[in-house]
């Protein structure tokens, strides 16, 4: 597979799960309101950290005064010089798509399309004054009929890997986030952990990663602080919880080079191995000890350096001496029709 069509698929799914997470927030925290008085001080609380979830506090200030629910939820929606906007990220999601439509199938990219004429519609923006609810809950399963769709569409090899690697890394960076902003912001000042603010805000989280129901049947009483990070870092088997997620990365990325999962061939691997090693043998005792806020933060530059790592392993497409070096030295050597038309992600990795 061609580098360039490595990086896109891998950015068209993460922007797709981004675009997800963003509408799920969104949605919890407006019904998370209601059930709080709308004061000053409450609505700066449940609305400010959402911004710094997504790292844009500078941008936001330079259009918005105060974080408040129509300012935030209007960044994060449709700002189009917001780059984590739920626009820009279907936009960008769509261009990465397009560029690369021979590698998906027609109704990937039908579907995807249809996404992206609806958020820029008229139709969008009366949806979303009409009911928000209903606008968030079309991009949510607009997101998962895509999911759906490539996983019954696409043919699960190299490719498919790529964008199992992108919504996995995504997600668990997701995750992260918002269990960190909740535990690390959130947590009223004088309010006592268990309280009924308390559970209500963890309620939240839980519903923010669309993880209330599967954590209610595997802890039965109370909602506890820490069960809800235990859950959400070290369940093996919930789609959004961590340790989850790190298991499909890793194994997406030995998928791809085709080296057993007990080995490693490049840095990527090595950083995806070790810290799936390290999810699967600590315990929750242990994370709060060190500071959760301080293991998510970790944990955050751990997906950032995967993610490096993968860019210049797979995605990084030579200069182009480089490339007319590669060129020549296939030629003298008779190298195949394939190996001269482009660099690879195979002849990248080595």
């Amino acid at each position: 597979m061609l580098s360039r069509a490595a990086d896109c698929l891998y950015w068209m799914s993460r922007y797709i799960e981004r675009a997800e997470n963003n509408a799920r927030i969104l949605e919890v925290n407006q019904q998370l309101m209601l059930d709080f008085e709308q004061s000053e001080a409450t609505v700066r609380q449940h609305w400010a950290p959402i911004i710094n979830s997504l790292e844009e506090h500078e941008l936001f200030h330079k259009f918005y005064a105060e974080a408040d629910g129509e300012s935030v939820v209007e960044f994060v929606t449709f700002e189009q010089k917001n780059p984590n906007s739920i626009f820009s990220c279907l936009s960008r999601a769509r261009e990465n798509a397009r560029s690369v439509r021979e590698q998906i199938s027609s109704e990937m990219w039908e579907h995807l399309n249809e996404l992206y004429l609806f958020i820029r519609s008229k139709g969008a923006r009366e949806l979303f004054h009409a009911s928000s609810y209903q606008f968030f809950k079309h991009i949510l399963q607009g997101s998962f009929q895509f999911i759906g769709i490539t996983d019954a569409t696409m043919t699960h090899g190299e490719g498919w890997q790529f964008i199992q690697l992108g919504k996995f890394l995504e997600r668990a960076d997701r995750t992260s986030r918002i269990l960190d902003v909740k535990y690390h912001i959130l947590l009223p000042s004088g309010e006592r952990v268990g309280g009924n603010v308390d559970t209500v805000q963890w309620m939240a989280v839980l519903r923010s990663c669309s993880a209330l129901e599967a954590y209610t049947k595997l802890y039965v009483g109370q909602i506890a602080p820490w069960k809800v990070a235990e859950f959400l870092i070290m369940n093996d088997s919930f789609p959004r919880a961590l340790r989850h997620c790190i298991h499909r990365l890793d194994f997406a990325l030995h998928s791809i080079s085709g080296v057993s999962e007990d080995r490693f061939s490049n840095e990527a691997e090595r950083l995806g191995g070790k810290l799936r090693g390290e999810l699967d043998y600590t315990r929750i005792g242990e994370v709060f000890q060190a500071g959760l806020h301080q293991y998510l933060d970790r944990f955050q530059k751990r997906l950032s350096e995967i993610n490096d790592a993968t860019q210049e392993i797979y995605c990084e497409i030579p200069p182009p001496e480089q490339r007319q070096s590669q060129s020549q030295s296939q030629s003298q050597g008779g190298g195949s029709q394939a190996q001269g038309q482009s660099q690879s992600v195979g002849s990248a990795k080595r």
